[in-house]
């Protein structure tokens, strides 16, 4: 089987087109719109317990099951539900937010999301 000119050529052109769709543009990075539009939080978090022992808190063990986009306000609602469930007296930390606006960071003071 005899491959032509024209069917090498648009070959190459669908495997640039399909690279191209995933590299890095100042303010964005993963330009394919499943991601561009997504907000994603990456973030190390501690909880304070009211006996004062520290732990590391997973906020993705409180997502539901195949999620894993989590933006602040997502975020925020786990902190508060952890922290008025009385697990937690306090929660702290801090990560990364990346967005289509590019990456920016995020704290967690005193239980609340500061970005």
């Amino acid at each position: 089987m005899r491959v032509s000119a024209v069917q090498i050529a648009v070959t190459v052109a669908l495997v640039a087109w399909m690279i191209t769709g995933f590299t890095r543009v100042p303010g964005r990075w993963l330009r394919w719109k499943m991601f561009c539009r997504a907000t994603f939080t990456v973030i190390s978090l501690t909880g304070t317990t009211k006996d004062g022992r520290t732990e590391p808190v997973n906020v993705y063990d409180h997502l539901s099951p195949g999620s894993f986009i989590l933006g602040p306000p997502q975020l925020q609602a786990i902190i508060d539900r952890l922290t008025h469930s009385g697990q937690y007296d306090r929660i702290d930390g801090q990560g990364r937010v990346l967005s289509a606006s590019g990456e920016q960071p995020v704290e967690v003071r005193g239980s609340r999301v500061v970005l």
